[in-house]
């Protein structure tokens, strides 16, 4: 008579109950929004439907097609100039591209109505000039466009260039001994081949578009993100908030069943050669194109980093007498602490999960990883929400049983708001430690368990050695995002916790726009000077095409 043999109790272990245990712990936001779906809708719920829904559909939609189209408009353009062209200027401006990203978004809008609106910089330095220009309008929904995508377009350029840099000269010399021009090339052969990483790059410009709230708000332009808050805030209805994040959820799902879609089932492996004279050559501009070309590369670094870096630096000389104080410098510290805390926690988290799905015998158990890096694909607010619904279900809980008034760990202290960056930002860590871990192999670690060296000593011992500048990268990512971070901080900080994001927002709320730029200055001076470590190191490479997100 045959035995039977249970599997998954001989299989099951305590990394199986831990990775479970993490799982579930990172993912309650999530649960949260769900279970509190069935509750009912608020009693505002009815008012938003009638007169806001519509306005946040549509605008999220235009706002996602717009800044898609734009950024990667540029994006593509100048990743391919700099990828297959070689011009004077070329290596600076190579990484000076990634620099719009050091500025983020809300900060850009408040700079370019500085730059360009009533009486602004811009304007005025033109009409000196004899140039007669009236304000341009900005502070609408095409503006709003305008300024999302100047800064969101590296995330389209780190990956495409990453691609098209790596294409080796045999594919085109093909492509040019069958009759085809260089634009032909570029259109049938090089574009579809970077399809996967302009999928990609897109992804994460979609993301970062639903997750705005600054800009938006400070434009005045009705988003799902601006109607979460104002329900919660405005109109204290957190029922009809949770609403409103479940729709927004629906459409986060739409936006990533489509970017599947879009990659079907196609195949866009290149073999490349690995001979150095194969690789791809940079061809001299000649003619005309000597200044067009590098003309459409330097347009982005100046209306994306330049002009509002210029304007922010003038509105700070007119301010820094009034602003500048030590509460300032405390700001900042703040700022830092509470990113490089988040920061190493996300790593060290990302590196648990890792490891209990490889020490875990249950193939099935190692779902849980994937659910833990959710939270990147959803917006902050959403977050926040999640957060709020499940903390106070906690307090009510041990008010109610043990007569408990626990709140003031909650509101009181950062705990609350470093959680909702590990759910948010996890996904930033996990995914390139995971690719590097599969790069590094199992042989090593094999050969230290068979030497009588636990799980826990290899791991110290030989795999974190090994994964030294993956952690380091993963690390400076992660920190850069928590520092730009606006509406997770906005609905979830205490109210003795401030940060350099959110000072600049509330200056610019108050209608103290020009009293924004110190702050705003002191941000991207931390973010950019990370972009540029992260770019001499070379550890700037795209999620898809190589083993990190772009900064």
């Amino acid at each position: 008579m045959p035995i039977k043999i249970n599997h998954f109790r001989r299989d099951f272990n305590q990394w199986s109950l831990l990775l479970v245990a993490i799982g579930l712990f990172i993912s309650i936001p999530l649960f949260s929004i769900a279970l509190n779906l069935f509750d009912g809708a608020g009693e505002m719920w009815e008012h938003i439907v009638a007169y806001f829904l519509l306005d946040y559909i549509f605008n999220s939609v235009v706002l996602i097609i717009g800044t898609g189209l734009l950024s990667s408009t540029i994006g593509v353009s100048t990743a391919w100039i700099v990828s297959k062209y070689d011009f004077t200027g070329r290596r600076l401006l190579e990484w000076l591209l990634f620099l719009p990203l050091a500025i983020p978004s809300y900060i850009l809008a408040y700079a370019y109505v500085g730059l360009l609106g009533n009486g602004g910089t811009l304007i005025n330095g033109l009409n000196w000039l004899g140039i007669s220009i009236k304000k341009i309008e900005l502070m609408n929904l095409y503006g709003l466009i305008w300024v999302l995508s100047l800064s969101l377009f590296p995330y389209i350029y780190a990956g495409t260039r990453t691609l098209f840099q790596s294409l080796p000269t045999t594919i085109r010399d093909t492509a040019f001994l069958l009759g085809a021009s260089s634009r032909r090339y570029f259109f049938s052969v090089a574009l579809p081949l970077a399809l996967p990483a302009l999928i990609g790059g897109l992804f994460l410009v979609f993301m970062e578009v639903l997750n705005d709230y600054g800009a938006a708000k400070y434009y005045g332009i009705n988003t799902f993100t601006t109607g979460i808050f104002r329900t919660w805030t405005a109109l204290e209805d957190l029922p009809s908030a949770i609403y409103l994040s479940g729709l927004l959820v629906v459409l986060v799902l739409g936006l990533i069943s489509l970017s599947r879609w879009l990659r079907g089932r196609k195949s866009y492996t290149v073999k490349l050669d690995t001979a150095p004279s194969r690789q791809s050559v940079r061809v001299p501009l000649t003619g005309y194109k000597r200044l067009f070309y590098p003309l459409i590369v330097a347009l982005p670094v100046l209306f994306g980093f330049l002009l509002p870096l210029a304007q922010l630096l003038y509105w700070a000389m007119l301010t820094y007498p009034s602003i500048f104080r030590l509460r300032l410098l405390w700001t900042a510290l703040q700022s830092f602490g509470v990113a490089i805390a988040a920061a190493l926690l996300i790593v060290l988290t990302a590196l648990a999960i890792i490891y209990c799905a490889r020490w875990n015998n249950i193939r099935g158990l190692r779902s849980f990883a994937r659910l833990s890096t959710i939270g990147y694909v959803i917006p902050g607010a959403i977050i926040g929400i999640g957060v709020i619904s499940s903390s106070q279900t906690i307090i009510d809980f041990f008010s109610r049983n043990f007569q408990l008034q626990i709140g003031y760990l909650f509101y009181g202290s950062s705990i609350v708001l470093v959680y909702a960056y590990v759910f948010r930002f996890l996904a930033v860590a996990y995914n390139p430690i995971e690719a590097n871990t599969l790069k590094v192999g199992k042989k090593l670690s094999e050969a230290s368990y068979l030497l009588g060296m636990g799980r826990l000593k290899t791991l110290v011992k030989v795999d974190l050695p090994l994964l030294r500048s993956t952690l380091i990268s993963a690390l400076l990512l992660v920190f850069i995002d928590v520092l730009k971070e606006l509406p997770l901080t906005l609905i979830l900080k205490p109210y003795d916790l401030d940060t350099l994001a959110v000072t600049a927002y509330a200056y610019a709320d108050d209608e103290l726009v020009a009293e924004s730029s110190l702050p705003a200055l002191l941000l991207i001076l931390l973010i950019g000077g990370l972009i540029i470590v992260l770019n001499n190191r070379k550890l700037v490479r795209d999620e898809n095409t190589g083993n990190t997100r772009p900064v």
